[in-house]
């Protein structure tokens, strides 16, 4: 399967791993891989979201705000604004506390910077799904804009983060067969 892969998704993949490294993560998950896919303005993925006017700015802000409040979306944090409870308010207090990021997870060092990480079961599922799309819409190598699509296909932080954004999963199909077309 690797051998259908571009480039540029091996190196997305083991930019993930780094990434879930240095978040002292044990696996890499989904959102791993959609902050390298949007980190890059000149990637497929990038250019893709670009097209639809979805802002990488605004994705990568909002994954930095999920990680720094320790996994809390800010659908969820809205949604808990509703009860009277002030997410932003309880992250900065225990900052105070702990320090700045008390809730993003450990960092780095505790399995190291060369660690190697396994896949999550679901990023498993995410790669796998990518290949099955690149086969359905017709395309004989794997690029990383069927890496974003699989993300929105796949139900998830991810994929709703994606589709607040404007790039839900038809959105994306529609747009990767137009971009074939043309």
């Amino acid at each position: 399967m690797f051998e259908r892969f571009t480039p540029d998704v091996r190196f997305a993949l083991v930019d993930a791993q780094r990434l879930a490294t240095e978040m002292g993560s044990r696996e890499i998950e989904p959102l791993h891989l959609l902050a390298e896919l949007v980190r890059s303005a000149d990637s497929d993925a990038s250019r893709l979201l670009t097209r639809l006017g979805v802002s990488r700015d605004d994705i990568a802000g909002e994954l930095e705000r999920f990680r720094r409040r320790g996994g809390i979306t800010d659908t969820d944090a809205e949604a808990l604004t509703e009860l009277g409870i002030d997410v932003e308010q309880i992250v900065e207090r225990i900052e105070q506390a702990h320090g700045p990021g008390a809730l993003a997870g450990p960092g780095q060092g505790r399995r190291g910077k060369r660690a190697h990480l396994p896949f999550a079961p679901t990023t498993k599922k995410l790669i796998e799904g990518s290949l099955r799309q690149a086969v359905e819409i017709g395309d004989k190598i794997l690029g990383q804009d069927h890496l974003l699509l699989a993300l929105a296909a796949q139900q998830g932080v991810a994929a709703d983060l994606l589709a607040r954004h404007g790039a839900d999963y038809p959105t994306l199909r529609r747009a990767m067969r137009e971009r074939k077309a043309g």
